[in-house]
């Protein structure tokens, strides 16, 4: 079972997102207060169904929001970011070297997120 660790950062505070083995799945953004950072982790659940954008592939077709958009960053790994419907993004992952790795961790915050209980770090 996974959860959402909200924890204090030097600029406000933010929830990652564990899986059962305590691997980090996705990061949020750093809120300004606890509240909000708790509003993000609701969105997570809401969101956390949605279809998968690949901009990884030539001629990819543009999903609406709410989507899940993975693409390769500037080292050449790849990463996804959830956005909510209304186009802000409000979970990233880490860079996986294999795109089927990075599928998988959008599988695992679609499992995960619905139920995680939600702990202070």
């Amino acid at each position: 079972m996974g959860k959402f660790v909200i924890k204090e950062t030097s600029t406000g505070v933010k929830f990652d997102l564990k899986a059962g083995n305590g691997e980090v799945i996705a990061t949020s953004e750093v809120y300004s207060s606890e509240s909000s950072c708790k509003n993000g982790i609701e969105s997570v659940r809401a969101n956390c169904g949605a279809a998968v954008e690949d901009q990884t592939v030539e001629g990819y077709e543009i999903l609406k929001h709410p989507k899940y958009e993975v693409y390769t960053d500037k080292a050449g790994e790849f990463r996804f970011r959830l956005k909510a419907k209304n186009g802000e993004i409000i979970a990233v992952s880490e860079g996986y070297k294999a795109k089927s790795s990075c599928l998988n961790g959008i599988d695992s915050v679609a499992k995960n997120a619905p139920d995680a209980e939600v702990v202070k770090a």
